[in-house]
């Protein structure tokens, strides 16, 4: 395991990184899809230090991470900037097209309700959860499948 800057741990424990993993890992047993989660500390700020918005910078990490690659388009990504409190949904075009931009938004929002309560192991577990669920019924397990991605949460 490599070591996490020192600003994760004051989000996450060693503990709960670990949760999120196996919860990934359990979400992804019940379906040919894969699901990531990424951590930063800030949204990158761009010219004239404005801030972009969350969803295209996770669009931006999603497409960085090598999540476009899987075979079905069906990779989800759960983002969060962690200081600058903003986090997004997104999911791949295969994926997409079946649930909408609804469904990501109300991950989102069920998402912020436990964040603000300062749960935050609770927050992604509970969208790797819904997520994990959502895809199952989209995209059930394939005979051969392989997990195309890690679960282990990744930080930048």
């Amino acid at each position: 395991m490599a070591k996490r800057p020192a600003w994760t741990r004051q989000f996450l424990s060693e503990a709960d990184f670990d949760a999120i993993a196996q919860a990934i890992e359990e979400a992804e047993s019940r379906t040919s899809a894969e699901i990531r989660v990424h951590l930063e500390r800030r949204v990158p700020r761009r010219l004239f230090r404005r801030t972009p918005d969350p969803l295209t910078r996770a669009r931006h990490v999603f497409a960085r991470l090598g999540m476009h690659t899987t075979a079905a388009r069906n990779g989800v990504l759960i983002y969060l900037a962690v200081s600058d409190r903003k986090l997004a949904v997104v999911g791949d075009e295969g994926i997409h097209a079946r649930v909408g931009d609804q469904h990501w938004d109300g991950v989102r929002d069920r998402m912020i309700e436990k964040l603000r309560a300062g749960a935050a192991r609770d927050a992604l577990l509970g969208a790797i959860g819904e997520v994990g669920r959502e895809l199952a019924v989209h995209y059930p397990p394939r005979r051969g499948d392989v997990n195309e991605l890690g679960d282990e949460v990744s930080v930048s």
